[in-house]
């Protein structure tokens, strides 16, 4: 009888962990549901291009659209970015216009293949949004795990 008693005042830890888990992933994915929404609301499709230091503007939507988050189990992360779209060297064209840089770009087939240097001046879209978010997380994490 005083065994059961003991038993229950402690933490049945499987249970525990189960739910911690649960509600990591579940405020984590929110976290980045509402990153990416952000970062697709400061991003304007138009003509014409941005200034340096504001969100780019996407030309075609493609941008805009290809905006993802995903949660990493192994890591208890979330990871939130656009793809890079057509293959090689455009994820550095990516990291060129979130930071700034430079970043070389090939252009025609196999046989008539040319290279050049794109500059690019930094217009932040995805650490802006990160940081508008950033507040709102301990208040995702209040009474998560139940």
């Amino acid at each position: 009888m005083i065994g059961m008693a003991v038993k229950k005042m402690f933490f049945d830890r499987k249970a525990v962990t189960r739910r911690v888990d649960r509600a990591t992933r579940r405020v984590l994915s929110r976290f980045g549901a509402f990153v990416r929404t952000t970062a697709r609301s400061s991003i304007r499709r138009r003509k014409k291009t941005s200034e340096p230091g504001k969100p780019p503007s996407s030309h075609l939507g493609l941008l805009k659209r290809f905006i993802y988050f995903g949660y990493d189990p192994a890591r208890d992360t979330v990871v939130i970015g656009p793809v890079p779209l057509h293959g090689r060297g455009y994820g550095n064209a990516l990291e060129a216009l979130e930071y700034g840089g430079t970043f070389t770009r090939h252009t025609g087939g196999r046989r008539r293949r040319r290279r050049y240097r794109a500059k690019y001046k930094a217009r932040p879209f995805m650490g802006p949004a990160f940081e508008q978010e950033k507040p709102k997380l301990p208040a995702m994490w209040r009474d998560s795990v139940r």
